[in-house]
């Protein structure tokens, strides 16, 4: 007679439960001693930026896409992203300086879900305000929303030593993320690990003209902001198609002898519905 298989009791998974929340917090002690050993690595072969914008961005990628179960997706990236920047903040601590001049609950909520409550909050009231905190600083982040309003802003930007965009969050973009508001990070100049999937520019054109929805989309191109004023336009750009093809658009829309200057990059965005709809398939 065979013997039927015993049910399982509240007190057994909760068993199951606490050895893995056991298991889990023995891995994070575990990854503290890496980064330990990883800051001393560092030392010995002459320091590195803490900063990795570009492997950071392939492991959210990584998770959101293997991500399955009962557990929402919003918790796991924010546990994430709370691991990466606190443990990024260990080897080498930072603040986030914030424009909250478009409101400081979305801001903040951004920074929260991105960075955690380890890392220190700084609000400023105007974007030119957090370049300013930023290039004074020993390494700290900026949080500028994407097409800030107030003015070209972007210009604080364009000085070869001037800090730089090295991210644009969310890395994972969906329509119910709960810290979906698009901001662009801003750092001292990375020497490496900066992920150039898209690259942001500066341009002047002097003269009139309306170019916000220059060869907008299809040529992987984009406006993000525009500014006029008696001499001319300055426009923000992000753009894919590389410094060549940029200035070829820019001289087949009109503009004479235009001013380009670098003023960041960032990885490409991850929509996550394309990885639903090839799951649902």
């Amino acid at each position: 007679m065979t013997t039927p298989p015993r049910l399982e009791t509240l007190a057994d998974l909760r068993i199951e439960i606490d050895r893995i929340d056991a298991a889990l917090h023995l891995l994070l002690m575990e990854r503290g001693d890496i980064i330990h050993r990883l800051i001393e690595a560092k030392a010995r072969q002459g320091g590195g930026s803490a900063f990795r914008p570009g492997r950071e961005a392939d492991m959210m990628r990584g998770l959101v896409s293997r991500h399955q179960g009962l557990l929402p997706l919003d918790t796991v990236e924010s546990i994430w992203r709370i691991i990466i920047s606190t443990f990024t903040f260990v080897q080498a601590n930072y603040s986030v300086h914030a424009d909250i001049s478009g409101g400081d609950a979305a801001m903040r909520d951004c920074c929260r879900f991105h960075f955690g409550f380890t890392v220190p909050y700084v609000a400023h009231h105007g974007a030119a305000l957090v370049i300013e905190a930023v290039a004074r600083s020993g390494g700290d982040l900026g949080m500028v929303r994407a097409g800030a309003p107030a003015g070209p802003w972007w210009r604080g930007l364009a000085a070869p030593d001037a800090p730089k965009i090295i991210a644009r969050l969310p890395f994972v973009e969906r329509p119910d993320h709960p810290a979906g508001m698009p901001v662009f990070v801003i750092a001292q100049p990375l020497a490496e690990a900066a992920a150039r999937d898209v690259v942001l520019y500066d341009v002047t054109i002097v003269g009139a003209g309306d170019y916000f929805g220059l060869a907008s989309g299809a040529r992987g191109l984009e406006v993000i902001g525009q500014f006029k004023d008696g001499s001319g336009v300055s426009l923000m750009i992000a753009t894919q198609a590389g410094l060549d093809a940029l200035r070829e658009i820019l001289v087949r829309a009109g503009a004479a002898g235009p001013r380009i200057a670098e003023i960041g990059s960032h990885a490409a965005r991850f929509d996550l519905s394309g990885v639903q709809n090839m799951a649902a398939q």
